[in-house]
């Protein structure tokens, strides 16, 4: 068995954070989206105007009027509101987290979960940019209610899934000209990418892959630029990873080493495991990296049907090879 179940108490406590995690995520889409900046009058030949102000971006309302007072009324006491909440669920998760990770419920490594948050509030996470490759098993894990051994979740790096069907827009605050390495720099400024580069490190070693299905005809393992400035990150082109653009995604709260919760959107586990035992069978993969795959598919395509109760034969799988999708019921042999 490569994996374990949770006791009663960390299933109880994880069911808890994510209740009032998803208060606050709420929240904190709805005082992003409508609440970001603020109102305020301003004179002009000798008239009050209401404006509108979120960065750099000032638009007038109209005249001082009962209506535009009502407006401005309506805005300060709602955003007072939604942040009074924030401060409240933030509080609340501050406190549930020494509890989790004395629970041992933290899973993410700090490096990855900060870059998610980030992504997630940024508005691309499950949009743009999903997760692929060893940290998808941390949302796969919280769903289910079990960890997955440690030697199957070792890893350094977290990839992501370029999403070319829905163009990446830049235009966020202060990130514009930076592209995706300027996200990432928020997170640790000492990410850096070479030029026309897929891969960011950091000082500690930590690389970020920015990977994205191949087009039709063009070179396995082929460079295609994504970014507009020179030293952005580059999003490299690899053979099997439209089936998994085609396949269901998955989202999930899960939980970072630091006891916090955060939100994941990754890949279907099906689709995973059934990629993960292609990719374990192409001859020009190490080895060693091949045992693991082969590992990690039948890791996750036994949480995905005894756990989560999916089945390898819903509609849902359409979109990957037939002959893929048959080569689960080698996954689902106990005893290959």
């Amino acid at each position: 068995m490569e994996f374990a179940e949770l006791d009663d108490d960390q299933r109880r406590r994880l069911v808890d954070v994510r209740q009032v995690f998803q208060a606050w995520r709420a929240t904190d889409v709805e005082f992003r989206h409508s609440y970001r900046g603020t109102m305020r009058w301003r004179r002009i030949s000798g008239t009050d105007y209401l404006y509108r102000i979120s960065g750099k971006v000032e638009r007038s309302l109209g005249p001082r009027s009962a209506t535009t007072e009502q407006i401005k009324a309506d805005y300060t006491d709602q955003r007072t509101r939604l942040k009074r909440r924030l401060t409240t669920l933030d509080g609340r998760l501050k406190k549930m987290a020494a509890m989790n990770r004395a629970a041992r419920l933290g899973r993410v490594p700090e490096t990855a979960a900060r870059i998610l948050r980030r992504l997630d509030a940024e508005g691309l996470a499950g949009r743009h940019l999903f997760v692929v490759g060893t940290h998808a098993l941390f949302a796969y894990e919280a769903a289910s209610g079990v960890v997955f051994e440690s030697g199957l979740t070792a890893t350094g790096d977290i990839d992501l899934l370029w999403d070319v069907r829905r163009r990446l827009s830049l235009a966020l605050v202060d990130a514009r000209a930076e592209g995706v390495l300027g996200l990432l720099k928020k997170v640790d400024r000492s990410f850096e990418a070479r030029r026309n580069s897929f891969r960011a490190i950091n000082d500690e070693g930590y690389y970020v892959d920015l990977i994205r299905p191949l087009d039709k005809d063009e070179p396995r393992f082929a460079i295609a630029g994504i970014g507009d400035a020179d030293d952005d990150l580059q999003a490299a082109a690899l053979a099997g990873l439209d089936w998994l653009i085609n396949a269901p995604k998955f989202e999930q709260t899960v939980m970072g080493v630091d006891g916090r919760p955060l939100w994941m959107s990754c890949i279907d586990p099906r689709a995973f495991a059934l990629h993960k035992y292609w990719v374990s069978k192409r001859d020009e993969r190490d080895p060693l990296k091949r045992r693991r795959d082969f590992a990690q598919a039948k890791a996750v395509a036994a949480v995905a049907t005894q756990y989560l109760g999916l089945s390898f034969k819903a509609k849902e799988l359409s979109a990957l090879p037939s002959e893929l999708v048959q080569a689960a019921t080698l996954l689902l042999d106990d005893d290959d």
